[in-house]
């Protein structure tokens, strides 16, 4: 059973880091539909602000009251977040909260904070709004998958990408509802960089459908990355060691870096792709995020 700091601590710092991806993804859908889809326009809109809310509050609750590792990290936002989310609102005219990042840059850690009963109250209070929220998202992207595989709705997202979204949205759930029950899920370590090497795996692909056939290079490096991180789910298949979590950290430094240059030079205009600003940034925190949790494991 996780203490009360520990409780609030990390309840904070999966609030920031998942509240965002998921309003993120949120965008990406109602920026990918189709003018036609009016309602279903509205309804991602609805619920990105809804978790803009949620992300706003847990903002201030979180001054002061997270790590200095989960700011350093990145992972909950990058120097390019901002100038990422101005010039993906100017391109798609979609409303993007951007106080809330200028808020998070601002954020500072505290390492030895005092909680009391109020604050673990409304902190375990954030985790059940943001469970029902969720729970409400995992069933529209799961709607809509539905209807795409029917072939009766069009969205201009690969359908394994809105299958991607869903799975950690997921994961997201699975975290919430532990830690209601203050304790973290308890998967192995081999079930969690299976997870995340995954997910890095699928980023490569994706970034290779999405730039323009003429970025040969940056594709054949795209497609390098893909191939890398599926040898590691085959290397990771029962038991995890020390060798495999290496290779996973390095791999996903690499993958880093190559993800931090492709949103320089998207910001910049300088790649060719239908990749959107908010999209590049948004996998290089996912990037940061994961390597956090493996610069964290032992066996």
């Amino acid at each position: 059973m996780l203490s009360r700091e520990s409780l609030v601590q990390k309840s904070l710092e999966i609030n920031l880091f998942f509240q965002r991806i998921m309003k993120e993804h949120l965008l990406l859908i109602e920026t990918h539909l189709p003018c036609v889809e009016t309602g279903y326009i509205m309804e991602a809109n609805i619920l990105k602000k809804s978790f803009e809310e949620l992300l706003s509050e847990t903002v201030i609750l979180a001054n002061g009251m997270i790590s200095e590792e989960a700011i350093n990290s990145k992972e909950i936002v990058t120097d390019y977040t901002l100038p990422a989310e101005e010039i993906t609102s100017q391109l798609t005219g979609a409303s993007i909260n951007t106080r809330i990042t200028e808020a998070e840059l601002a954020l500072t850690a505290r390492p030895n904070h005092d909680c009391t009963d109020w604050f673990e109250d409304t902190i375990c209070n954030l985790n059940m709004r943001s469970r029902n929220l969720l729970r409400d998202v995992i069933a529209f992207k799961k709607k809509l998958l539905s209807l795409i595989l029917e072939c009766k709705l069009a969205l201009m997202l690969y359908p394994d990408m809105l299958d991607h979204l869903i799975e950690e949205a997921e994961l997201y759930m699975e975290i919430l509802e532990g830690l209601i029950n203050r304790e973290l899920p308890t998967r192995t370590i081999c079930e969690e960089l299976n997870f995340w090497n995954h997910i890095m795996g699928e980023h490569a692909e994706f970034i290779d459908g999405m730039l323009d056939p003429t970025e040969k290079e940056l594709k054949a490096v795209a497609e390098a990355f893909a191939e890398r991180f599926e040898k590691l789910l085959k290397e990771c298949i029962d038991d995890a060691n020390n060798k495999i979590i290496k290779k996973s950290l390095e791999t996903t430094k690499e993958i880093r870096d190559y993800k931090m240059a492709a949103t320089e030079g998207i910001l910049e205009c300088e790649i060719r792709s239908i990749i959107p600003p908010i999209l590049a940034d948004h996998v290089l925190r996912e990037a940061n995020h994961y390597i956090r949790i493996l610069r964290n494991k032992k066996c």
